[in-house]
């Protein structure tokens, strides 16, 4: 008696067989995924050991001196869309007598204004205030520690410049770039 061989019910394959197409295809589905991952992770290796160089900065005019009194404050926005808070508050005539802050409180990101009167910067959101220097002295942010951050301010004759970064400039909005504060 001749022992048959099973039947597979069709024609004989001739390519290749599915299980090794399948094997194939999910070692080079690995290979590929392995390959973006470490490939990601690289990337944020090297980002994070060789970091970005220092943004770029410039020079802009502010304001005339002349036009600014004691105790006076505006608001000038950044290329970069940065609000700062320039503030006089002293009349000898130099770049000491300007103070240049971030308008945007620490605390929850409200903005601050120059409170003349009282000589201080005020966040009206949680009551937050800051000294003449932009440290925090009471409420929240003056609770935690925090303070404004400054900007470098220069005299040049009667016209006050400002460093401020000029990358990711901020898309243009209608309007002027400063505009007046006064006493609040």
């Amino acid at each position: 008696m001749a022992h048959s061989q099973p039947s597979t019910g069709g024609p004989p394959h001739d390519g290749v067989e599915r299980r090794t197409f399948l094997t194939g295809a999910s070692g080079a589905a690995m290979v590929v995924g392995l390959t973006a991952g470490y490939g990601a992770f690289g990337t944020i290796a090297i980002r994070y050991l060789y970091p970005a160089g220092p943004s770029k900065k410039s020079w802009l005019f502010v304001a005339d001196a002349n036009q600014m009194r004691q105790g006076e404050s505006l608001v000038f926005r950044a290329p970069g869309g940065a609000t700062v808070a320039v503030a006089r508050q002293g009349n000898a005539g130099a770049a000491e007598d300007f103070i240049a802050l971030s308008s945007v409180c620490p605390h929850l990101g409200c903005q601050v204004h120059w409170e003349g009167p009282n000589d201080r910067f005020f966040c009206p959101c949680h009551n937050g205030t800051f000294d003449r220097a932009g440290k925090g002295t009471g409420g929240p942010p003056g609770d935690a520690g925090q303070s404004l951050a400054r900007y470098p301010l220069r005299l040049e004759g009667n016209l006050l410049f400002i460093e401020v970064p000029t990358e990711g400039l901020a898309p243009e909005e209608s309007g002027p770039a400063v505009s007046r504060g006064g006493d609040r």
